[in-house]
């Protein structure tokens, strides 16, 4: 088994004082109740910058480093601004939360900007768009009333829904990306993850990327360019027309929002809630000014619109994170690479494999959909936990559905669902 899922005494929680390393995932009953905990993994919101946190500090690179390769190489980007900015808002964020709460791109626009390739300035309209909204909600209250109104069960079927398309993803495009040897690879890479999950001395994801990096050294293509040389970030070369705002409304906007109130702020403050209970909890007004904030700053300047996510936090958990030195480091390692390393996104690329990658994004995507175990002892929660996680994974638009028919089913139905599914305050 890749993830630790023994039962533990009833009352323990996520964070406590158990020291792990490399891959944990806590069982059902961790995630119920809150008290005693150890301050050192805990209260205390001290930086640390221990092997642990640098090993969680790439627990998230399965998921950005494609996304980010992916719309530098479909728009035309450029690729030093995109990493340059992408690793200045991780120091942000890790000197604001002072937690494992990294940054990351847009998911459903950055999908959609891949396959349409975008041009630069549609991808800033829509960037400019959803700050702006955010920043709207969060500061009417509209965001806290959101944030009362949907019901625990069906934020954590907007997480499964998102652990089942980072498991597919993992599965289908990037393990088997260099065939049979890929496959190899990568069950090479979980078995590390597995015998090194409790190592206190050898991070499993340091491991991994390791691994990634030696086979990238014997199998470089002799006619392909090394990924160095300093570049400086270059600044877009137009502002947005009319037109574009208009378009980058519907198209990317629209969809990027429903998303991002499911996933980006209301899991994002559960999952924080789960893994570090004993904190002063996370308010959606917070999470939302700081996503408004960070779209509102980066799009001008040629940076990637990007968000908080309950992934990119579960997976620098999982693989060893407890502060926001984690995500310090990993904007310290963006800032490097866009300078030094990305003056051709496809060598950089091939630093890191894609199976490695698949492999990381795998036990991210575990990591995520263990969350909703809490559910499973009250069975109509969820039942519609599953519902939601399958909707939001499977049907068109599928976050947004999710967010609505699961709220509607709730209170129709609450008479018969259990209390624990209650919103999420």
């Amino acid at each position: 088994m890749l993830l630790n899922t023994r039962y533990r005494q009833p009352h323990a929680v996520i964070g406590t004082g158990r020291h792990i390393s490399g891959m944990s995932v806590p069982s059902a009953p961790e995630m119920v109740a809150a008290p005693q905990v150890a301050p050192a993994l805990g209260a205390s919101t001290r930086l640390l910058f221990t092997r642990r946190e640098l090993a969680g500090a790439f627990g998230d690179l399965g998921t950005d480093l494609p996304l980010l390769v992916g719309v530098v190489v479909a728009t035309g980007m450029d690729a030093t601004a995109v990493f340059v900015m992408f690793g200045v808002l991780q120091l942000f964020s890790g000197l604001t939360y002072r937690m494992p709460m990294p940054v990351q791109p847009l998911k459903a626009m950055a999908a959609i900007a891949i396959a349409s390739k975008l041009a630069p300035p549609l991808l800033a309209a829509g960037g400019l768009i959803v700050g702006v909204v955010m920043l709207v909600l969060a500061n009417t209250g509209l965001l806290d009333l959101i944030a009362r109104t949907v019901p625990k069960a069906v934020v954590r079927g907007i997480q499964v829904g998102l652990g089942l398309q980072l498991g597919m993803l993992a599965l289908t495009r990037f393990i088997p990306a260099d065939g049979g040897r890929g496959i190899v690879l990568a069950i090479l890479a979980l078995g590390i993850v597995a015998v090194l999950r409790e190592n206190r001395h050898v991070p499993a994801a340091l491991a991994v990327l390791a691994l990634g990096l030696v086979v990238a050294a014997f199998t470089w293509p002799a006619d392909a360019p090394l990924p160095f040389g300093f570049r400086w970030p270059a600044l877009p070369a137009r502002w947005p027309t009319g037109d574009e705002f208009a378009r980058a409304s519907l198209l990317l906007a629209l969809p990027q929002l429903a998303l991002s109130l499911g996933n980006s702020v209301l899991a994002t403050r559960q999952v924080a809630a789960d893994l570090f209970p004993e904190r002063p909890p996370l308010t959606v007004k917070r999470i939302g000014i700081t996503y408004a904030l960070m779209n509102l700053v980066a799009a001008p300047v040629g940076g990637l619109p990007v968000c908080h996510g309950s992934g990119g936090m579960a997976g620098h958990y999982a693989f060893g994170a407890r502060s926001g030195g984690s995500v310090i480091m990993y904007g310290g390692f963006l800032l490097l690479a866009g300078f030094f390393l990305v003056g051709d996104p496809a060598a950089f690329q091939r630093l890191f494999p894609g199976p490695i990658l698949g492999a990381l994004l795998l036990v991210e995507a575990i990591a995520v959909l263990f969350l909703v175990r809490d559910m499973i002892p009250q069975r109509s929660a969820f039942a519609l936990s599953l519902a939601c996680g399958l909707t939001a994974a499977f049907v068109p638009y599928g976050y947004a559905v999710a967010l609505v028919a699961g709220t509607l089913v709730w209170y129709l139905a609450r008479p018969w669902l259990s209390p624990s599914g209650a919103a999420v305050t």
